[in-house]
């Protein structure tokens, strides 16, 4: 059983580790360059305003999983959205949007995806930490986020695991990036909800 004491120590563990998460997301996302974060709402808008363009996203792990987030909420704006790997997925061609992140910028299954639309002639986007990386020299549009990899485990940038840093703040800066775009579509959030999966 646990004592009161016990209780109001681990509220209090709980509480520094919320304030340390919170503080290092507010840092992080006010060091992202609102220019490179501009251009590719830009990029987003072009393409899924396009009578023919679309939009497609590609990810691994943890940040994959923020870029099909995203993906939904682009296809709650009304754009034709497709998720890289799934069955139903078309080829990338020109005119298209590949929207990519990847904290180390050399994900092999995420650099591939850019080489590929690269040679499709598709635009590509990209969230990454490093800007130097082979995915950066690939992408016609690159986000820095300026968090640590997640193999950087002697990183002074953050006190947190394994890239958790760079998931948090590219899910912030995503969501940043909805928000604009509707903000500048000014679409009914019921008429957005109509498009909303009723399959689940």
């Amino acid at each position: 059983m646990t004592t009161t004491a016990e209780t109001v120590h681990a509220a209090s563990d709980v509480e520094l580790s919320l304030a340390l998460v919170g503080s290092e997301i507010a840092e992080t996302a006010a060091e992202v360059d609102l220019r490179q974060l501009s251009r590719l709402a830009t990029e987003v808008q072009t393409a899924g305003n396009s009578a023919t363009g679309r939009i497609f996203v590609a990810g691994v792990g943890r940040s994959g999983l923020v870029l099909r987030m995203a993906a939904m909420r682009l296809m709650h704006l009304g754009f034709d959205v497709h998720i890289a790997g799934d069955t139903t997925t078309p080829a990338i061609r020109s005119g298209d949007l590949l929207l990519l992140a990847s904290g180390s910028g050399t994900t092999s299954g995420v650099v591939r995806a850019a080489e590929t639309a690269s040679k499709a002639g598709a635009r590509i986007a990209v969230y990454t930490t490093n800007a130097t990386s082979r995915l950066a020299e690939l992408a016609d549009v690159v986000v820095i986020i300026p968090a640590a990899q997640k193999t950087d485990h002697g990183s002074t940038v953050s006190r947190q695991y394994s890239g958790s840093l760079f998931e948090q703040v590219l899910f912030l800066v995503a969501e940043a990036v909805f928000q604009t775009l509707w903000d500048n579509d000014a679409t009914p959030a019921e008429e957005l909800w109509l498009r909303h999966a009723n399959l689940e």
